[in-house]
């Protein structure tokens, strides 16, 4: 079973850091373009930070500055490493990546469960 897996997330006060971790598992060959999305209760998902399989990346304004995303092909992981946290930056975080698998020749959507970040004043 192909499946992206996160982790990292939890509870931080303001001015703190996370890192959340995103990982692809099962018949897969390559993670190519990946995004961080994030939604606060009572809002809409937003786009966050995207990075492509050419490293290129894009950051919403709201996270410039702040938010790192990375990827590390050899473990099949893509990360987002989140400093100077504030408290609107609680939300669930999800993991969206295109997956190139083993048994198709085209990439194919997958999405995270979704991690929760909180910070607190």
């Amino acid at each position: 079973q192909v499946q992206l897996v996160e982790s990292g997330g939890g509870w931080v006060q303001a001015g703190g850091s996370l890192r959340l971790s995103c990982t692809a598992s099962g018949s897969i060959l390559s993670i190519n373009t990946v995004g961080w999305h994030r939604q606060a209760p009572g809002k809409q998902r937003e786009l966050v930070a995207s990075i492509t399989s050419g490293d290129s990346t894009n950051y919403a304004d709201s996270v410039k500055g702040r938010f790192t995303i990375s990827r590390d092909n050899a473990k099949n992981t893509v990360y987002l490493q989140m400093n100077s946290l504030k408290p609107e930056d609680t939300a669930v975080y999800y993991c969206n990546a295109d997956l190139r698998l083993s048994w198709l020749p085209v990439d194919r959507n997958y999405w995270g469960q979704g991690t929760q970040v909180t910070v607190s004043s």
